[in-house]
């Protein structure tokens, strides 16, 4: 890849803003109150935006257009579920969560159920949780990086890393709660203006781009001879009978039927007028690109994916930690309505995008780097000065989203560990944001870049077999036990992992794995509300005696006043700057 110099300004400027912001409201950080919930002082629309920013990951930003590229129609599950998501929020958990008075997850579920062991465990799942949601964005960072720069992919991980970590650090929630608003703009703003910039070049060309139309059956084909390095170990298959030439090699037929392993650091070269190969489990003709899928498996699949990701966002601990932040329950479930709002705009862009990309962009079907589509897309339609301007604005927005996402997981993750496992003093919050963000940037070198809304769709499905069950069933149902609680989480939990690893252990060996071990949600979200109802039954006389207390404060209006936050020493309700003062003036 060749130096895009614009890019790398673009993107050293995102970097730059991003600290400063941070480091400007990092002043007014001085008790771990503000670390956690920035003095719970945040409004309705900046908490909007500042949500919107930092659930618009990698995956949104990359993964979507990539995935519409390979998948087509079926890849449009994705955005709608991310965004239906917040409708369950909105109207189940959004007030009564903040009602509750709590400052974690993990707290929350102590406050409802009465059990340290139950926020002990949880507080093990988020942390799991979060370290799994950041991998994808690190990687998505490196994929950028080496989309702009010849530089090696660690370096975008690693840099990301060490710019969130020095915000959190400085100033927790309160630092970034601005950051996140500015870069949904600056996001919205990256990739909505060159989505229309590039929908006119595409509409002047009478509606076909370089590899013909959407409207023909037939795959995308390269029209020029067409070098396609493979940097990355992919499996392909084509179409029709395809002559490719293996750089060093004879030239070779490919056939239909067949799949064909291709290791990274090969150069395949196909001559003009060839049908381009897709990866193994992408759509390889218009026909089928366009159409949702029929097979009854790949249908099961879709309606598993829809609900991991309409209930896992109600389990995201970076999602949820946001609403802390709102002065009461009216104030936060007015956020979660605007969020509403800013999601289903900003969705619209990369749809686009993604189809814009088959037909300008088909040898990504080849390399299977389809997530870089965004930032490739531009100079393939747009040619010479202009284009590589325009991938700087895309590079600009997709380092935000890596920026903005990172730092609410890297705070709701600290957060966490330092209240739950140390002290709960801002000393403690720092230590434990930096041990946090040195582990998934350490995992996001070494592993391979996967498809970015792959990796996170099991994050979702992880967060929706695990929290979606107990705030639901904690929020509406008196019935509940911390012992039902515990064992829903468990099994929930446990068979997303045992999915994950055979996952894992399919894509080395064969690949062998069923739809349910890609997208395990369907039945461990089932398995955890059964088994979380029917523990609980079992243990009715522990429901907690203050249950009816409690559901009051849940649900009662805000202007009667029964809300109360949490008021518990070791999340250092005392200011520590000026405990110091009075300790040095004593």
């Amino acid at each position: 890849m060749q130096l895009n110099p614009w890019a790398v300004a673009s993107v050293l400027v995102v970097g730059v803003v991003t600290v400063y912001l941070g480091r400007r409201m990092s002043r007014f950080a001085s008790t771990t109150h503000d670390f956690l919930v920035a003095r719970r002082t945040v409004r309705s629309r900046r908490n909007a935006a500042a949500i919107s920013g930092e659930y618009i990951s990698a995956a949104s930003f990359l993964g979507v257009a990539g995935l519409v590229l390979k998948d087509g129609a079926d890849a449009l599950w994705y955005p709608i579920g991310f965004t239906a998501g917040f409708l369950a929020l909105m109207i189940f958990v959004a007030a009564p969560l903040r009602r509750s008075g709590a400052y974690t997850l993990p707290d929350f579920l102590e406050a409802r159920l009465g059990s340290p062991a139950l926020r002990t465990v949880s507080t093990w799942f988020v942390v799991f949780i979060g370290v799994l949601y950041m991998l994808p964005q690190l990687q998505g960072a490196g994929l950028a990086l080496t989309a702009i720069t010849p530089a090696p992919a660690w370096i975008g991980s690693v840099g990301v890393m060490v710019v969130i970590a020095l915000n959190v650090v400085s100033g927790g929630m309160r630092a970034i709660t601005l950051v996140q608003a500015f870069q949904y703009w600056l996001k919205l703003f990256a990739i909505g203006v060159p989505t229309f910039l590039l929908c006119l070049v595409f509409l002047g060309g009478a509606g076909s781009g370089a590899a013909g139309s959407l409207g023909e059956q037939a795959p995308p084909e390269f029209t020029e001879e067409t070098t396609v390095d493979i940097r990355t170990p992919v499996t392909l298959r084509v179409a029709e009978t395809t002559l490719v030439t293996v750089v060093g090699e004879q030239e070779a037929l490919w056939v239909p039927g067949r799949e064909y392993p291709v290791s990274s650091g090969t150069e395949l070269v196909f001559p003009s007028g060839s049908k381009v190969p897709v990866v193994s489990d992408g759509a390889l003709e218009n026909a089928s690109w366009l159409r949702p899928t029929e097979t009854s498996q790949d249908l099961l699949w879709t309606y598993s994916l829809m609900l991991a990701t309409f209930l896992g966002t109600m389990g995201l601990p970076h999602v949820l930690v946001r609403f802390y932040t709102n002065p009461d329950g009216k104030a936060a479930r007015r956020s979660t309505v605007q969020v509403l709002l800013l999601l289903g705009l900003f969705y619209l862009f990369p749809v686009l995008i993604g189809a814009l990309s088959r037909l300008y962009v088909p040898k990504l079907l080849v390399t299977g780097r389809t997530d870089a589509a965004v930032l490739e897309l531009p100079t393939a339609m747009l040619p010479g000065l202009l284009g590589q301007l325009v991938v700087a604005v895309t590079a600009a927005g997709a380092f935000a989203a890596f920026f903005s996402t990172c730092s609410g997981l890297l705070v709701s993750v600290a957060g966490v560990i330092a209240t739950d496992l140390l002290g709960g003093r801002v000393r403690h919050f720092r230590f434990a944001a930096v041990a946090v963000a040195a582990v998934p940037a350490g995992i996001a070198v070494t592993l391979p870049i996967d498809d970015l809304s792959l990796s996170v769709g099991l994050s979702f499905a992880l967060a929706a077999s695990t929290f979606s069950p107990l705030l639901l069933l904690g929020i509406w149902w008196r019935g509940l036990t911390w012992v039902g609680a515990m064992a829903g989480m468990c099994v929930g939990g446990g068979l997303v992992l045992v999915a994950v690893g055979l996952n894992m252990l399919s894509r080395y060996t064969g690949g062998w794995a069923p739809w349910f071990v890609t997208q395990p949600a369907l039945f461990t979200v089932t398995a955890a509300f059964v088994t979380t109802i029917v523990v609980s039954r079992g243990t009715a006389r522990r429901v907690p005696d203050d249950v009816n207390a409690v559901m009051l404060r849940l649900h009662a209006p805000d202007p009667l006043g029964f809300m109360r936050d949490r008021a518990v020493a070791r999340f250092g309700n005392v200011d520590d700057r000026e405990r110091g003062r009075a300790k040095h003036r004593r």
